[in-house]
């Protein structure tokens, strides 16, 4: 798929415990295409967390391949530079205030210019914190912390955004703000997003929803 921001096929991965051998993931496909959504549910247990590791790179697959955009590089370097990351504990550096924590993202590229620091303000304002950039995260709710870290992660421009459960630590209402928020920046920046949540309703906002169950991957 020459439009394709990610493919994976026949991913599997098992993991040792004990003397038993637990397979998690069990040939799973799936391609994603430039701005497009998908969302992901499934019980505990079931594989998401792994898959999302998987695709990101964070791990390797004991079978199958994933490719960006068509290279099978996956690597840290590339990282950081194809792919933003939202996770449900927000990971934002404490010491930092808010624009430093979004900025981050491009000092690891090794980038920051007067550009640069523009777009992290920017970013700031879109997410409706342009007058909070020099509160640090403990001075922040628990959405807004969430709205650092989505700026964060569209922070180098990136083909793809994973989130994984980013409203689990949030109330329903600040949750469905956080989401309508994350989708309809990466709708206007033409960026393709793998959510994985167990709220139905926002993954009905996807355009299209998947499901895992006991390591496969099938229409949610």
């Amino acid at each position: 798929m020459s439009d394709a921001v990610l493919s994976a096929s026949g991913l599997r991965k098992s993991y040792r415990s004990g003397e038993l051998t637990l397979e998690v993931l069990r040939g799973v496909d799936l391609h994603v295409v430039q701005g497009e959504s998908v969302s992901i549910r499934g019980e505990s247990g079931s594989g998401k967390s792994t898959l999302l590791n998987l695709l990101a790179g964070l791990d390797a697959p004991d079978q199958g391949t994933v490719s960006w955009g068509g290279s099978p590089d996956t690597g840290a370097a590339r990282r950081a530079a194809y792919l933003g990351m939202v996770f449900q504990s927000f990971y934002l550096v404490p010491e930092l205030d808010a624009y430093a924590n979004v900025l981050l993202a491009r000092r690891i590229l090794g980038r920051v210019d007067a550009a640069a620091k523009a777009r992290a303000a920017e970013l700031l304002a879109h997410v409706g914190l342009g007058e909070r950039g020099h509160h640090l995260p403990s001075q922040l709710s628990g959405g807004e912390r969430q709205r650092v870290a989505v700026a964060r992660a569209l922070m180098n421009s990136p083909k793809l955004i994973v989130a994984d459960e980013p409203t689990g630590n949030l109330d329903e209402r600040t949750g469905n703000e956080v989401i309508d928020l994350l989708l309809g920046l990466c709708a206007s920046a033409g960026t393709a997003l793998i959510l994985v949540t167990h709220n139905a309703a926002h993954a009905a906002k996807t355009g299209r929803s998947l499901h895992m169950l006991r390591g496969t991957l099938g229409p949610g």
